[in-house]
Order: structure tokens, then sequence, then C-alpha cells
């Protein structure tokens, strides 16, 4: 299935700048249907290039994609042209949250191999360029660092959550919290990981 996907992905010929700025014109303010299927289907490689990056199980990397095209087509649905954001910068976003929320719900159906569960874990607390130049042994460093920096139960929850596997409501549960407080120690956590980690790849430069 994947092999196909790629093969229908070779086949879309790319938009240039004035293609696609017409594209959204016509989208945007004559509400042409077609308009807006030819941008998402420009866009399918950056869904692509984002679902393969977890090095996941066929299926499960076919089942990111599905969720990846989702983010992408409700970014295009809600995008404004006049902002003067890339399109991509702004849509990666929709289609990283679609991915990520997909395998936190499903990563006990999901059976995640030895290791993918931490890819996961990275995908979601290491800013891309981290992500993708970093030497593994100094970045698995700085990873356990910055959590150590963490808040205790942040600390908690993200050791439950991404690394002993736990639901948030068997994390909510063992803390006697709420799963609400989880979500939100959770997300907290996180966005801590992320500007530790970005700020720890600036000074490496």
């Amino acid at each position: 299935m994947l092999e196909e996907y790629k093969a229908c992905l070779s086949r879309v010929s790319l938009l240039s700048r004035e293609e696609e700025q017409a594209l959204w014109k016509e989208y945007k303010e004559e509400e042409e249907i077609d308009a807006r299927q030819r941008l998402i289907e420009n866009y399918q490689p950056l869904v692509f290039k984002e679902a393969v990056k977890y090095g996941l199980q066929e299926a499960v990397t076919m089942d990111l994609i599905q969720e990846g095209t989702v983010g992408l087509m409700e970014a295009v649905e809600r995008y404004d042209p006049l902002a003067g954001v890339a399109f991509s910068l702004y849509a990666i976003h929709r289609i990283r949250g679609r991915m990520l929320n997909f395998l936190n719900a499903n990563k006990k159906e999901i059976l995640l191999k030895d290791g993918e569960e931490e890819k996961v874990f990275l995908a979601q607390a290491i800013p891309d360029m981290a992500f993708e130049s970093a030497d593994r042994e100094s970045l698995h460093a700085a990873v356990d660092l910055a959590v150590q920096r963490l808040s205790a139960k942040e600390q908690d929850v993200i050791r439950s959550v991404y690394l002993a596997e736990q639901t948030a409501a068997e994390t909510a549960d063992a803390m006697g919290v709420s799963q609400a407080y989880v979500y939100r120690l959770e997300k907290r956590g996180i966005r801590r990981l992320r500007g530790m980690l970005s700020k720890l790849i600036h000074e490496r430069k």
C-alpha cells in the first residue's frame, strides 16, 4: 500500500508559486472545489514526509498518512493566504498534531516495537532541526537532562505516558489526580522540553 501511495505521489506535478497563488484565490474567493483539491494534492508530499519520519510499521504509517491528510484538509480550510505565513509552516502543525494524537490514542493497539515509542516522544518533544540533525547519543543525553529539569509531577506524567506506555486515565489513577490534570501536565511538560531542547541545539550550532 505504501509503495502504491508513493507511486501516486510521483505523478503529482508540483505547483509554481504563481499557480498556487491563483488556486488560493479561486478557492478562498470563489469557493472552487477543484482548486481546493489541487492544493491538497500539491501538499500531500508534506504529509508523507512527516509520516515516514517516525519509521513505524507500514500499516501504521498508512494510518498516519490518513490522519495527516485530514489535518492537511483542515489547514486548507482555515488558512488565510493574506496572513503572510507560508502554507507549509501553517499546515505542518495540524498534520503533525493529527498524527501524534492518533499515536497517543492508539499506542496500546498499535503495539509499538522497541524504540518506536521513543520516536513518538522525541517527535513531539524535539524541534524538527534537532530531530533531523543532532547526533543520536547526544540527543538522548539532552532529552534525559531536560526531563530531569521538569517538575516532579511533570516527570511522572512524561515517564508514565511515553516510556511506561500508560494511558492518561491509568496515569491519573496512579497519581491520584484527575485525567484533565494529567493532560495539562503532559502539555506543559512537552512545551518546556521543546523550549529547553531548542535552546540546547541553538547553543551547539
